[in-house]
């Protein structure tokens, strides 16, 4: 007994001293330089999304400028949009892994706005791979692009350049023909095609009144 009260009595005062030299931070149950470290990810993340926002505003803004431009027949000036656009969304592409709604958007407005000006510019339409861009913006530009044509075919007629808005109801005939063979789900694009078909309508009713005139 007396042994075994000893060791029990040195047990104690090691614990006792144990308590006096060990600091709390010893015993935490978080990695507070892992939580330093996510602070650090998310204030960088912030930032990124920052100049995401800035520079997919730019890319919107030059978009609808070559539009502008194109619909005033102002050639040279929506080429040097074109020259400035194509720098912008190169500098978007850095933020690639930020997905964020505005970045798409941009993606869209850049899609649209450049297969109007080659439409205008060169009567082709540029491939997803030449405008570097996802299949989605792609095909969302398009829809859109079907309402620039028809604002471009009633300037036509105006105009009296007949034969440009037979060509611009083709086209939008054309593109309506391809998406038909797409199985879209009920999502934006899905909802967003469908003003291909309205547009269509509006271009054939161009059309068959210039047949009617013995124009077209």
């Amino acid at each position: 007994m007396p042994i075994l009260a000893s060791v029990c009595s040195g047990k104690a005062q090691q614990i006792k001293n144990l308590y006096k030299t060990a600091k709390f931070t010893d015993f935490t149950m978080l990695n507070k330089k892992e939580f330093g470290k996510i602070r650090k990810e998310i204030a960088d993340s912030d930032i990124g999304r920052e100049a995401v926002i800035q520079k997919s505003r730019d890319v919107i803004n030059i978009s609808k400028k070559i539009i502008y431009a194109l619909h005033r027949n102002d050639i040279k000036s929506a080429s040097m949009h074109v020259k400035d656009i194509e720098k912008k969304k190169k500098a978007l592409e850095v933020y690639v892994c930020l997905d964020t709604n505005i970045n798409q958007t941009a993606l869209q407005e850049y899609a649209e706005a450049l297969c109007y000006y080659y439409f205008i510019k060169n009567k082709k339409i540029p491939t997803k791979a030449s405008l570097k861009i996802d299949n989605v913006s792609y095909l969302m530009g398009l829809c859109d692009l079907t309402g620039e044509l028809v604002r471009k075919a009633v300037n036509e007629v105006i105009n009296k350049n007949f034969k440009k808005a037979v060509e611009i109801k083709n086209l939008v005939e054309e593109i309506y023909g391809e998406f038909l063979e797409f199985n879209l789900r009920n999502s934006e694009l899905r909802r967003k095609s469908d003003q291909i078909k309205w547009n269509l309508k509006k271009l054939e009713d161009v059309v068959f009144e210039l047949k009617i005139k013995g124009r077209s």
